[in-house]
């Protein structure tokens, strides 16, 4: 038979007993003056949260982050904001005193045919070297991606022109392109030529040069990237798609493509921003002129005579080819993020 439960009244604390006796540490229960204050500068913790969630403060990730942005601050925006002030002023290189002249150096811009013919340059390597540049090391990378006895060093010989200095190999190209050089006296002792190659008298060819450096000089570095991204694709696409009859150019336009398309987005917008800045090649190819006559400069070649020159110089006025330029890089970067999303969509 069971028996009935009896319900024991509680006994009533005598008085007295729930105070806090002086010197002694407040229940676990009970929150201190210490975590009351930390609730109104700690986000996000509740009233019960322990543990360093409780005393970790806002501004601690910010404290972190306060090297990258005291340098991005002093390298980069502080020296762009003063690039714009200066640039509607008539500067020297070397300082001193200057006048306001408003607008007058994009006006004199607009006008100037040297500043349309190093920008036509920037553009035309720029429409060369991308193209290129996405689809080469996407090759490379392909030829060199399968574990086959000794392929690591085919890997390192073809990243080994990245480790080099551009004035280096600026100069390694200098001697095979000059006119006795290696590529004209094999040329001529092959009787394929009877004159030499003017590769670096005719501006052209100087242009064509430098692209041809720049090229060789980038195929291992973005090789890099698309080797990363060719592991992502899934091998199994390509085992069904060669069971199904489709020959290597099929799997590579509608499986390798695809796959490494937003590889093929980032080389080409990185690609582009380096080929609107190139300076060196044309430099050790074309010498201080920039080609004959100056036929072969580019921006930030013309950036150089115009701006920086100690005697005939105008800081103001090389201020605005560079925010020129800045403007013509960003308009190329939102044109590839734009495609980029509308190939996500």
């Amino acid at each position: 038979m069971t028996q009935p439960t009896v319900h024991k009244a509680p006994v009533p604390a005598p008085p007295g007993a729930g105070a806090r006796r002086p010197g002694s540490s407040p229940s676990p229960g009970t929150p201190g003056p210490l975590r009351r204050a930390l609730r109104f500068v700690t986000p996000g913790a509740s009233a019960d949260a322990g543990g360093a969630a409780l005393y970790r403060r806002w501004w601690l990730p910010w404290l972190w982050m306060t090297p990258a942005i005291v340098g991005a601050t002093v390298f980069g925006v502080f020296p762009f904001l003063n690039t714009v002030v200066v640039s509607f002023t008539d500067a020297k290189p070397l300082g001193g005193a200057y006048d306001v002249v408003g607008l007058e150096n994009y006006r004199r811009m607009l006008g100037d045919p040297d500043f349309w013919l190093a920008t036509r340059n920037s553009l035309l390597y720029a429409l060369f070297v991308v193209p290129l540049m996405v689809l080469l090391p996407l090759l490379l990378a392909i030829l060199v991606e399968k574990n086959l006895p000794g392929i690591g060093f085919f890997r390192s010989a073809f990243y080994t022109p990245v480790l080099a200095s551009s004035v280096v190999v600026g100069l390694s190209w200098q001697w095979l392109l000059s006119d006795q050089g290696l590529v004209n006296t094999w040329l001529q002792k092959a009787h394929l030529i009877r004159e030499a190659i003017p590769f670096l008298s005719d501006s052209w060819l100087i242009l064509l040069s430098a692209m041809g450096l720049t090229l060789w000089k980038g195929l291992g570095w973005y090789m890099i990237f698309y080797l990363a991204a060719l592991g992502n694709v899934p091998r199994e696409l390509h085992e069904a798609a060669a069971v199904d009859g489709a020959g290597a150019a099929r799997r590579f336009w509608h499986i390798t493509v695809p796959g490494v398309r937003q590889s093929m987005m980032l080389v080409g917008t990185l690609t582009g921003i380096g080929s609107l800045r190139v300076f060196t090649e044309i430099y050790m190819l074309g010498g201080a002129t920039g080609g004959p006559g100056g036929a072969d400069r580019t921006l930030p070649f013309y950036i150089r005579d115009v701006g920086l020159d100690p005697l005939t110089g105008n800081a103001g006025y090389g201020a605005a080819v560079s925010v020129a330029l800045f403007a013509l890089t960003l308009g190329l970067t939102l044109l590839a993020q734009r495609l980029t999303k509308e190939d996500e969509a």
